[in-house]
């Protein structure tokens, strides 16, 4: 058994747990922009599981789904940052 093998499912332990208490956080922030937070801790959370999985089933289906996350997350993240700001997002 390599080495790869035996890590990455602790790794995706340590990442099911920091998703666990990133909802956690989103669902009782104190205020708005801890929930903004949390959410793209979420998000970057679930890119990182996704590519841990990828690697453990060895296929590339996982690493395009965890692009595409990365991407609509930070759209998503800059678009609620933005109506935090100023109230709007398209000026």
């Amino acid at each position: 058994m390599s080495w790869l093998a035996a890590v990455v499912p602790w790794a995706i332990g340590g990442l099911a747990l920091s998703m666990l208490l990133a909802t956690w956080r989103l669902l009782r922030g104190p205020g708005l922009p801890d929930r903004i937070l949390a959410l793209d801790t979420l998000y970057v959370n679930s890119m990182a599981l996704l590519i841990l999985v990828g690697i453990r089933f060895d296929t590339n289906l996982y690493f395009e789904a965890a692009l595409v996350i990365a991407m609509l997350g930070f759209v998503g993240t800059i678009a609620l940052s933005k109506y935090l700001l100023r109230g709007d997002i398209v000026e």
